[in-house]
C-alpha cells in the first residue's frame, strides 16, 4: 500500500474523526464537571469506577485493574488517587488475604460528591453528543454511539 492508498486514506479520516468526537466529548465534559464540583473527568471517572466495587468474590479492583478502567497508567492512576485521597473523597486500604495487595474505596464525601456530578456529567455527555451530531463528519459516529448497549 502506498500513501495515497485509499483504504489508507479512509481508514486515517475515520481515526481522525473517532479522535475529534472524543476530544470534543471530553473537553465538554470536563469544563462542566471542573465548573460545577471542581472534578476533572479522569477523577469522575475513577470516583465511578471505584464507586462499582461490591463485597462479592472479585468485587474489588487491584490498582492494575483500576488503571485499565479509566485508561490510564498505574503510576498516573496512583497519583490520582492519592489527590483524591488527599481530598478525603477516597480510602486506601490493605487487601485482607494478600497484604501486598492494596485497594481503594470511595469515602462517603466521595460517594455524596459522584452523586452530585453524575447529572452534570450525562447532561455535559448529551450536549456534546447533539453538537456533534450536527456535524456530518462526526453524526454516523454519534448513532453508533447511541446505538450501542454496554453494561457499565
Amino acid at each position: 500500500m502506498t500513501a495515497t492508498d485509499p483504504a489508507l486514506t479512509a481508514l486515517a479520516q475515520g481515526w481522525c474523526a473517532l479522535s475529534l468526537l472524543h476530544g470534543r466529548i471530553e473537553a465538554h465534559i470536563e469544563r462542566a464537571l471542573s465548573a460545577k464540583h471542581d472534578l476533572s473527568m479522569r477523577e469522575y471517572s475513577l470516583l465511578d469506577v471505584l464507586s462499582r466495587q461490591h463485597d462479592g468474590e472479585g468485587g474489588h479492583l487491584q490498582m492494575r485493574q483500576v488503571a485499565d478502567a479509566v485508561v490510564l497508567s498505574q503510576s498516573a492512576t496512583t497519583r490520582l488517587v492519592t489527590r483524591l485521597e488527599d481530598r478525603g473523597l477516597l480510602a486506601r486500604y490493605l487487601c485482607p488475604t494478600d497484604r501486598r495487595g492494596i485497594y481503594t474505596n470511595v469515602s462517603e464525601a466521595g460517594l455524596t460528591l459522584l452523586e452530585e456530578a453524575r447529572p452534570t456529567n450525562d447532561t455535559a455527555l448529551r450536549e456534546a453528543l447533539d453538537a456533534a451530531a450536527a456535524n456530518p463528519e462526526l453524526a454516523p459516529l454519534v448513532r453508533v454511539v447511541e446505538s450501542m448497549n454496554v453494561p457499565a
